[in-house]
């Protein structure tokens, strides 16, 4: 725990996802919310069929969602989503011709049902 998912759409170039993960995993661990580094599980997706709004304007989105054990405060998670949220500003020089949008959400997992184990070997 957790887990982050990061959604882009497939017109954003300069987005390099393996660095983009390594750095909002980094981030998660400076936060000091969660035990171990390697408790924290991300992944991305590259989006190539999808519609932003309406109008023909070329339009583009990084969506990230971070699921987490439920019971933190609705402050910290607003910590962590403001800091991811700077990360993801921070990723590449975004193209001039797309009109994009950034968004990190935060998801509580149900502590009492959420199961777990590591096979090691």
């Amino acid at each position: 725990m957790p887990h982050l998912h990061m959604e882009y759409t497939a017109n954003l170039p300069e987005l390099n996802a393996d660095v983009a993960l390594i750095r909002l995993n980094n981030t998660l661990v400076a936060s000091g919310q969660f035990a171990a580094e390697y408790d924290i599980k991300s992944r991305a997706v590259k989006v190539e069929t999808f519609k932003v709004g309406t109008a023909l304007a070329e339009r583009g989105f990084v969506h990230v969602k971070l699921a987490l054990l439920s019971g933190r405060s609705p402050q910290i998670k607003k910590q962590l989503s403001e800091s991811l949220l700077a990360v993801v500003q921070d990723l590449c020089a975004w193209p001039a011709d797309v009109e994009v949008q950034l968004a990190v959400e935060i998801l509580d997992i149900d502590r009492e049902s959420y199961t777990k184990v590591a096979i090691e070997h």
